[in-house]
Formats: structure tokens, sequence, C-alpha cells
């Protein structure tokens, strides 16, 4: 009797295999049914050529702001804390008066905080604000009354009047001085050394004059003729390279290595986020139920997308290559129909396995 029964409740999760299979199913069959719970919390959309169409109509390519663009550097302006270098030939004591023999810095002249210098013979000059090739002029006019047909040359020794700030996923974060020489965004993020590993690359962030401006860094630098070049720092720029630990693909169900994939770029294609994981698990896996469940962390708000692809014709795997996913998005493949009554077997044999053995136990026991 005992065995019958074992036999009975084989048959009957046999019979229910959908229901009490092991592993995630996604059931879809009542999305989209009216009246049911799910039809207002989820809508199902099946990802076909029409829709990778009607995507890319309304796309819009990424661009550099108008007035980025149109900030021009001018000549560096002489601020406080700069350190000058002055060279007058032929006299030495007026281009080294601490000797010949100390170093260069020994010899600069800092600009106060009220932006002037002091200088042998002429005295007090006001620097701040003026030019490199300005002040050297003026300096060169004084000295005439004192030194026959002054010949006069002038220098930065050290920057500090100027910067802009770079924060976030570089390697040398912190202050760049602004320079004689024009530096661009790509040419600073280059000088600080970009984590190519955890930095988000396409949201760039430029504070300016109290503005926010966000560059995609990732299609703006690679795109042929990139304006992103011609984008200067000014003083009081920020750049912040923000890291993509929370932007992530999460890639789940009958693929080889599920994970959760930093979303470091713009574009990342259905396939790419497939094939980052290995591919899906040609023994297991059900190639009609490939997923991408989107809003499921907003659902609240608004109603999750679930987005069906047929992966099993190269039609849908054509199509894959260019459905763009968004952070956050949930890949899910679903089991074969095979996959789900193997794993019932593979948990049910054992417990019938030991029902067996406790009838036939028993059986012993009444001989």
């Amino acid at each position: 009797m005992i065995r019958s029964l074992s036999l009975a409740v084989l048959a009957g999760f046999a019979l229910q295999g959908c229901m009490f299979s092991p592993g995630q199913y996604l059931d879809t069959s009542e999305i989209g049914t009216e009246g049911s719970p799910e039809s207002s919390r989820v809508e199902l959309i099946p990802i076909t050529p029409k829709l990778i169409a009607q995507n890319a109509a309304t796309y819009v390519s990424s661009s550099v702001p108008a007035e980025l663009l149109a900030f021009k550097p001018q000549a560096y302006k002489i601020g406080a804390n700069d350190v000058l270098y002055i060279t007058v030939w032929d006299h030495p004591e007026l281009t080294a008066p601490s000797g010949a023999q100390q170093q260069i810095d020994a010899n600069g002249r800092l600009v106060r905080p009220d932006g002037s210098i002091f200088y042998p013979y002429i005295g007090k000059v006001d620097a701040a604000g003026k030019s490199i090739e300005e002040l050297r002029a003026i300096i060169a006019q004084r000295l005439a009354q004192y030194v026959d047909s002054p010949q006069v040359d002038l220098s930065v020794l050290r920057f500090a009047s100027q910067k802009a700030t770079l924060t976030g996923a570089v390697g040398k974060a912190g202050p760049m001085p602004i320079t004689t020489t024009p530096v661009s965004v790509v040419e600073a993020l280059g000088a600080a050394m970009v984590d190519p590993v955890n930095a988000d690359l396409s949201s760039l962030t430029l504070t300016r004059d109290g503005h926010e401006y966000v560059l995609n860094m990732d299609t703006l630098n690679t795109a042929q003729g990139s304006q992103l070049y011609n984008v200067y720092l000014k003083d009081g720029d920020q750049l912040y390279l923000p890291y993509n630990d929370r932007k992530k693909i999460y890639v789940m169900g009958e693929v080889f290595q599920p994970q959760a994939i930093k979303f470091k770029t713009k574009n990342m294609t259905l396939a790419d986020a497939v094939g980052s994981v290995g591919g899906l698990n040609q023994t297991t896996s059900n190639g009609n139920a490939l997923y991408v469940i989107r809003g499921a962390d907003n659902l609240e708000i608004e109603p999750a997308k679930v987005y069906q692809l047929d992966a099993q014709s190269p039609v849908g795997l054509a199509i894959a290559t260019h459905f763009q996913l968004k952070p956050q998005d949930i890949v899910y493949v679903g089991p074969a129909q095979v996959t789900r009554w193997n794993r019932l077997i593979s948990q049910l044999v054992p417990s019938v396995s030991i029902v067996g053995t406790g009838a036939s136990t028993q059986h012993n026991l009444r001989d």
C-alpha cells in the first residue's frame, strides 16, 4: 500500500510539474489578461524588428552643449599665489638676487594676496589680472629709468591662482592648475588616469558657474570628429566621474554565469549582456523565454515592462544585438520544460526511495 501511495504522489507531481518544479520560473500567461492582478503592474512587450525601429527613431544622440564649446581660453592672467621668475639680461643682481647658486624657486617672486609683487628699483607692481606679456612690458618700462635698454623676460614658476578640481573614479583626484597651456576635458581626464573598470563613462559631470553638464564620455570621446576635445577647463570648474557600482544589469536564470554586470557605458545591448555571462545554457534554457524586466525597482510609481524575445531563431539573435539595455534592467532566461521536469525528478526520487525503504522495513518487521 505504501508503494502505491508513493507512486501516486510522484504521478501527482508529474501532472503539476510547472507549479512545483524547483528553480525560478517566470509565468507570463496572465500578464495583460483583464482582471488579473499582474495586468496593472506589468506590461508584456514582444521584442520585434518594429520595436527596435521605434526605439531607434526616438534615440537622441549625445552632443556637447553650445555654451561649453563657446568658451575659448584667453591669454593666462596672473593671480595671487602665482610665483613669477623675472629675468633681466646682463643684470644678474636683478635676476637672481639670492645668488646664482640658489634654486630657481628661491629667486621667484610670489604674487601677494593683494595681487602685487615687489621688484628692485621700481617697488610695488600690480600683477594680478595682467597677462605675462603685459606685466613684462610694465616692468621693462619702469626699469628703463635705471637700466639702459633693459631686456626683460618673465615666466610663471608655479601656477597657483587658478585651478579646476577632478574627483570620482580617477587615479589622481584633486586640484589641477590652470596654466598657460589650455587643457581640454579629455586631456585632464587622461592626466588624472581614469579607472576604466569602475568608472561610469556615460555620466561625466562638469560643474561650471553653478550649472551642471552631463557628458557621455563613452560616445563623445570615440565619435568621429568629436567636439569633446574642444571643451576646455577654466578656473573654478569641477569634473566628477562617478563610479558604476550603482548602475548594473542583472543577468539571471539559465545562463552559464549568472551575475550583476557593471553598466559603465551608455550603450549595452541584450546580446552584450548575455554574451558577458557565457551565453545561454543550451542544455537547460528555453530560447523562447528570454526576458528583459525593466522598472521592477519602481513598481509603486508605474508598471514594470517585461520585454520578451524569441532567441531560438537567427532573427531573434540578430534582434538582440540591437535591443538597448538600461541600468537596473533584469535579464532573465527561463528553463526549458524538460529541465524543470528533470529537476523535479532529481529531487523527488530520493524522497520516493526513502518512502520505499520505510515500507520495506515495516514489511520486514511484520514478518
